[in-house]
Parts: structure tokens; sequence; C-alpha cells
């Protein structure tokens, strides 16, 4: 048994200064990631958890749970794979892409049950709150993936320094969410975004380019990215 294994969990007060966390090589093994509990969901802690590589993540009559994974799945722009199918149906097939124009509309869908929705987690009332106050703040932003004039897909995360900050996606036409990926690709070499978190490895990521890294190296590379630069910018 690890020394790791017998730390207790860290409890975080919701009226305390939003800045402070335990280091992230405090995270358990079991439930593996797990870092902290409690806290709140205010725009200052969730500016403050995310530079260091944390997220939060919990269902419905939990506390508000605080994750930093090891290892972490990323994805570098420069290693998307676009193949040759889905550039088609980016050509053909009649979708249109659009940044920040249906932010609560992709946070409802994204937050509807897995079986309905493929690629969606499951999102609280106070985390649909939480990231509609961090978009309406300029930190949070929505890809979305339209067809005749009806959203089909799309994706929403936090973008802070050259990092984005992944954090749910949706499709309900095929390749929607692919195409709403492949165009935040497309912006962030617009923007200089070097890395787009995913925070957990699925198949349907890493079958467009995403793979594991080791904690130690995320937290180094958002760190170079300058995560920390919080100025809201239009995305």
């Amino acid at each position: 048994m690890t020394r790791r294994s017998l730390r207790r969990l860290v409890w975080l007060d919701p009226d305390g200064d939003p800045e402070t966390f335990p280091p992230a090589e405090y995270a358990l093994d079991e439930p593996a990631g797990l870092l902290a509990a409690g806290g709140d969901l205010r725009p200052e802690r969730l500016l403050a958890a995310y530079p260091r590589g944390i997220f939060p993540w919990y269902s419905p009559g939990q506390p508000i749970l605080w994750w930093c994974p090891d290892p972490r799945e990323v994805l570098f722009p420069t290693e998307f794979r676009r193949t040759r199918s889905l550039a088609k149906r980016e050509r053909n097939a009649g979708f249109e892409v659009r940044f920040d124009s249906a932010f609560d509309e992709i946070i409802d869908a994204c937050a509807l049950p897995r079986d309905l929705v493929g690629d969606g987690t499951w999102i609280t009332t106070e985390m649909r709150e939480a990231y509609v106050a961090l978009h309406s703040l300029g930190f949070a932003h929505s890809v979305e993936t339209w067809l005749k004039g009806r959203l089909v897909g799309g994706l929403y995360g936090l973008w802070l320094g050259n990092v984005f900050f992944g954090e749910s996606m949706f499709s309900w036409e095929q390749d929607a969410s692919k195409v709403a990926l492949s165009a935040l690709v497309h912006r962030s070499f617009e923007l200089g975004v070097q890395v787009i978190d995913c925070q957990l490895a699925s198949r349907h990521l890493s079958s467009l380019g995403s793979r594991p890294i080791p904690r130690v190296e995320f937290l180094r590379l958002i760190d170079s990215a300058g995560a920390f630069r919080q100025n809201p910018r239009s995305f």
C-alpha cells in the first residue's frame, strides 16, 4: 500500500481562498486522479483550477469533486487526424460552423443522457451555471456545427493562454462533433493554441489523434503555454 493511497482526501472550504488547491501529486490512486472535494464553482476558483491542471467532475448528489488524472489525454493541433472521409463530409454535407453563437444550447445538449448524445457528459445545474458565467466573462467558448439552421453538434471548453481546456462534446448527426473539433483545430492554429486538453481518453478522441502524456509533462506544457494568462478574449 502506497503512502498516497493512505492520504486523506483534501476538503476545500467554499468560503476560503479560491486559489488554494493541493499539489497535483497529492491526487489519489483510487479513485485515480481524485485530488480534492468541496469548495465552490465560482469563476475565481475555476480560473485557479484549470491552469493547475485541475477540473471539477461529479454527479448529482455528490460534493464537488476535483480531478487531475495521470496520464492526461491531449490533442496537439498538429497531430489532428483529418481523414479523407471527414474532409469530404466537411465539404459536401452542408455543415456550417459557428463560434460562441449558442453556448447555452451547446452545454444543454452536452448535459443530456449519454444514450441520447453519444459523447456527452452529465452536467449538473450548478456546473451549467458556472460555465455559462465563465462564458459571459469571456473565458468559456463553444464551437457549433449547424445543418440547415439546426444545431446538430458541437463542443465547449475554456481558452486560457495558449491552451484550450475541452469540457464536453455532442453529436446529433454523423460526424457533427468531428466537424466541430476540426474547426477548433483550425482556429487553434489561428490563435496560437498549442494544446487541446481532452482530460480522459476515449476511442472517439484517440481516433482523431489525441494521446496520453504523463501528468507532470502536461503540467509543464500548460505552464509554458501560459495557461495562467486569464485575459478574456474573443474566440
